[in-house]
């Protein structure tokens, strides 16, 4: 439950159940440094500084340098800079082993991205460190995978009369006769599902690092126990359960969304 008073609808005080979804979000390890030179077809990648200490499960990913000096200092030259994070599957319940990278883009000057590299360099990023709660969210994610289906599921085709010719769940011709092609937008059987898709403005309602407050005594369903901490979104996400998402701060604001979350009273377990 919830306690909101931001919709005119919904009087002062009054209690309403929001559908929130749970996200498990382990402390990323900032593993190395990227940088950038500006060459004619744009940013190009000059050179690459890992940290002194690395994780071991990173070498299941990619292959790890037989040493590893930190050389940042040495770097001056630059257009821009990107942090190298890695997840760290072995802090939740998915049962992954082998980490995902993800370069991370900085705001600010040149002069305090790489402060803040340099401070950052072999250390834990926290989402509490980065997002505030009644934050908007832009989630990307790969969304079910459901194989390969006919039109009528696909598309939304409907079902031909018990008359039709030759087939019911599917559609009546391919086109016109001119052009002589079939069109991209003639509905067709195919893959469904597994694409990449991003959910825009979603509100952050909690952030928190006592999973105690959402764990029950089996854990989550078909999740398990979440160990670090979370996030309370409300609505959905993209993607069935324990498949990675990007979280990004929104890129179009909703105007009419109200800057401060709702009070949480009641979490349902």
């Amino acid at each position: 439950m919830a306690e909101d008073n931001h919709p005119k609808s919904i009087t002062k005080g009054q209690e309403i159940s929001l559908p929130t979804t749970i996200i498990d979000c382990p402390p990323m390890f900032v593993c190395g440094v990227s940088f950038y030179k500006k060459s004619i077809l744009g940013l190009q990648k000059s050179s690459q500084i890992f940290a002194e200490k690395l994780n071991k499960d990173l070498s299941r990913k990619i292959q790890l340098p037989k040493k590893t000096i930190n050389k940042i200092n040495d770097i001056t030259e630059f257009a821009d800079l990107r942090l190298l994070v890695q997840s760290q599957p072995k802090l939740t319940t998915t049962g992954d082993k082998k980490p995902r990278l993800l370069e991370i883009a900085l705001g600010g000057s040149k002069e305090d991205k790489l402060a803040y590299a340099k401070e950052k360099l072999g250390q834990e990023i926290k989402i509490e460190e980065v997002l505030n709660e009644g934050d908007a969210l832009d989630v990307h994610g790969i969304t079910k995978g459901k194989g390969f289906q006919g039109t009528v599921k696909r598309f939304g085709v409907m079902v031909r009369s018990h008359k039709a010719e030759k087939t019911k769940r599917g559609i009546g011709n391919l086109g016109a006769w001119t052009p002589k092609r079939v069109d991209y937008r003639v509905p067709q059987p195919g893959k469904m599902g597994f694409h990449l898709r991003t959910e825009y403005n979603k509100q952050i309602l909690k952030i928190s690092s006592n999973p105690e407050e959402v764990n029950s005594k089996r854990g989550l369903h078909k999740y398990g126990l979440i160990k670090s901490s979370f996030l309370l979104i409300k609505g959905s996400v993209p993607g069935p359960r324990k498949r990675a998402l990007v979280l990004i701060p929104t890129i179009r604001p909703n105007k009419k969304t109200h800057p401060e979350a709702p009070a949480i009273s009641y979490i349902a377990k």
